[in-house]
């Protein structure tokens, strides 16, 4: 099965929808590899909690950026921009299509579009920062980016320390808001990209959420986090699943209060998802439980292929 040259499928929609199923059929279907666009799902030291892949759904297809990276060396965005386009131009010389597959809209853009140009920022603005979040906590530092930038505060995820300390790092640096450096004139690629969006209806997505953190804590979540505890400040760790639970193992909270704030808070982030990819007019939606046979035949059409 052949579409032209050099083709990239992104399958994405929020999390626990069903992308990795799909992503495999397709990629079985195309006869070709996966890259994986999900920031959560680098870092081995990860598994549980960011539902990486099953054994027997890695076998199924080719895997790429799965537990490939650890928690203890930084990796950005830009980082994997790099790295996936490098892999995509050798995946380009043995096939037509490759699939991407992830609910992280950032990681999907940065690929398919290109990242914005942001400034330079030098190491002593982001120890100043890492320093004022250990000192002053979390709100000092949503504070700043409340006054200084209120258009990004409201869409960014104010709890998550990593994301309002990249913002601070620019607009300190810069002297302007963080989000006047977004939406800038994307780079252009060298293949063409189809999106697929799976979605379903919001109680629907919630009760999945639901089921999915009770099959983590079932699997061992709670030992996978406690013994991360050590390295609890890591960026890599500033994710749903990890923060409740330390908290949790701070004395801060029951463990049915914990798991009761991952589960709201997943939902939480399953609705920025929509939010963020709802934005993307570009985007072919099916309803989560279209069949692949049924996409494949529309993305044939549509494309005129």
């Amino acid at each position: 099965m052949s579409l032209k040259k050099a083709t990239l499928i992104c399958v994405v929609g929020p999390t626990a929808i069903g992308k990795t199923k799909l992503a495999i059929e397709l990629a079985q279907a195309f006869n070709t590899q996966i890259i994986s666009a999900d920031s959560r799902q680098f870092f081995k030291e990860m598994s549980i909690g960011t539902a990486v892949p099953s054994a027997k759904e890695l076998a199924a297809a080719p895997h790429h950026f799965i537990q490939n990276k650890t928690i203890f060396e930084p990796y950005s965005v830009g980082d994997f921009e790099t790295e996936a386009l490098q892999l995509l131009d050798k995946l380009f010389t043995e096939n037509d299509v490759v699939i991407m597959v992830g609910g992280s809209g950032l990681y999907v853009d940065a690929v398919t579009k290109g990242l914005n140009d942001f400034p330079k920022i030098s190491k002593q603005t982001r120890e100043g920062l890492n320093s004022e979040l250990d000192e002053k906590g979390l709100e000092s530092l949503q504070k700043e980016l409340k006054d200084k930038d209120p258009l990004y505060f409201s869409k960014v995820d104010i709890q998550n320390p990593h994301r309002i300390i990249r913002a601070l790092e620019v607009i300190r640096t810069s002297g302007k808001p963080y989000s006047s450096f977004l939406n800038q004139k994307k780079k252009e690629r060298t293949f063409k990209t189809i999106y697929v969006g799976l979605t379903a209806e919001r109680q629907i997505i919630y009760d999945r959420i639901n089921k999915r953190v009770d099959i983590m804590m079932e699997e061992g979540l709670f030992k996978e986090v406690s013994e991360l505890v050590p390295h609890k400040n890591l960026n890599a760790l500033q994710t749903v699943g990890y923060r409740e639970l330390f908290d949790h193992l701070e004395g801060n909270s029951t463990l049915e209060e914990a798991v009761s704030e991952i589960k709201k808070n997943t939902r939480r982030f399953a609705k920025r998802q929509n939010t963020w990819f709802k934005k993307n007019e570009s985007i072919m939606w099916f309803d989560y439980t279209t069949t692949a046979s049924e996409i494949i035949k529309t993305i044939k059409l549509k494309n005129a292929l």
